[in-house]
């Protein structure tokens, strides 16, 4: 077990750096977003997914030390922090931890951080008012069909489309909307639902985000149908001629620079669609994100062939100046871009449940 003040409130203030440039990588790209797993569990057990069959593999690290690392990358200039798993609902604590991060402030602008969380949503109708008292503002849901038989097919969970769609509401009602959808399309698996989720979308008032299916996972034998190849990829072009049938789409503009999805509304304005499309529209070159594992590895890429141990530094005593010129140095290496489909392709060292979504 790492070594950590017991309380939340031992922990320093954060420590002001005078002169230092924004947080970049080596290719110039600022650095202001952190995806941080509070934990390795998960309560779903879907048929896709390592967890699923094999459990969780890694340890949760105690809420002060994410803390601290938080603060860490806030003084870097890390400006938007979203919280994931596993299922991060299932770590106790989770919203004190929030609270604290929502009470740091940026270095390099004015206002708040950005504080969002993805979860499978089971949890989410008891968890939603305490998450937003706690500081969170934004919520998304990882959903890979919205009819419940599909849904307790793929999840092995019976009731589970029940309880997520309950969820989905309780955090529109909390004024954590508009809450955001993600299905990970698979062809011959629920590619079925893309007309299903644009008339979700519609009808719930959330935003729906098809995401291109990514190798990330090494199925097992029995589940050789999910193993990944070019042509189970269900792309955006495709997806977007498909939503075409529902109604016309109209195009949104970004958000800002790094966003991953585009963005698309229907002619009447309701409802909102995004793409994420890293397989046949790859986004590297605007990439602003870091990672944290549960068991504080730092990971520059989702998939990144090795990860570097953060925790491990802060357990053997490296002080917070030392640890801010350490992760300079592993951001500074960050990779350009992925080589999907390329030759010469590997996997992440890790599966996605186990770097964090």
């Amino acid at each position: 077990m790492i070594s950590a003040p017991t309380t939340l409130d031992e922990l320093p203030n954060p420590i002001e750096e005078s002169g230092e440039a924004r947080l970049r990588d080596g290719h110039g790209r600022a650095i202001t977003d952190l995806r941080l797993s509070v934990t390795d569990r998960c309560n779903y057990r879907c048929v896709y997914c390592r967890t699923g069959t094999d459990g969780a593999q890694y340890d949760d690290l105690p809420l002060a030390d994410y803390v601290r690392m938080v603060r860490l990358f806030v003084s870097l200039g890390i400006e938007k922090i979203r919280f994931t798993g596993g299922e991060p609902l299932l770590r106790q604590g989770l919203a004190e931890l929030i609270r604290e991060v929502a009470e740091m402030r940026p270095r390099f602008s004015d206002g708040m951080l950005d504080l969002a969380l993805t979860t499978n949503g089971h949890l989410l109708e008891q968890m939603a008012v305490p998450l937003k008292a706690a500081g969170l503002q934004r919520i998304t849901v990882s959903m890979d069909a919205v009819d419940a038989e599909t849904m307790t097919r793929i999840t092995r969970v019976p009731g589970s489309y029940e309880r997520v769609l309950a969820g989905i509401r309780a955090a529109g009602e909390a004024g954590l909307g508009p809450v955001k959808v993600n299905c990970v399309l698979l062809r011959g698996f629920n590619d079925s639902q893309i007309e299903a989720f644009a008339e979700f979308s519609r009808a719930e008032d959330v935003i729906v985000r098809f995401i291109e299916f990514m190798p990330l996972e090494e199925p097992s034998a029995e589940e050789n149908d999910r193993r990944w190849s070019p042509e189970r990829v269900v792309g955006m072009d495709e997806i977007i001629a498909r939503l075409e049938r529902v109604r016309p789409l109209r195009a949104l503009a970004a958000n800002h620079e790094s966003e991953t999805a585009r963005r698309f509304t229907f002619d009447d304005g309701r409802g909102e669609i995004g793409i994420i499309a890293p397989v046949t529209h790859p986004f590297c070159g605007h990439c602003s994100r870091i990672r944290v594992t549960s068991d504080g590895k730092l990971r520059t890429c989702l998939f990144s062939q090795s990860d570097h141990d953060l925790a491990g530094r802060m357990a053997r005593g490296a002080s917070d100046d030392e640890l801010r010129q350490w992760i300079r140095g592993v951001v500074e290496r960050k990779e350009a871009r992925h080589h999907i489909g390329e030759p010469g392709f590997l996997k992440p060292s890790r599966s996605m449940v186990h770097i964090g979504g």
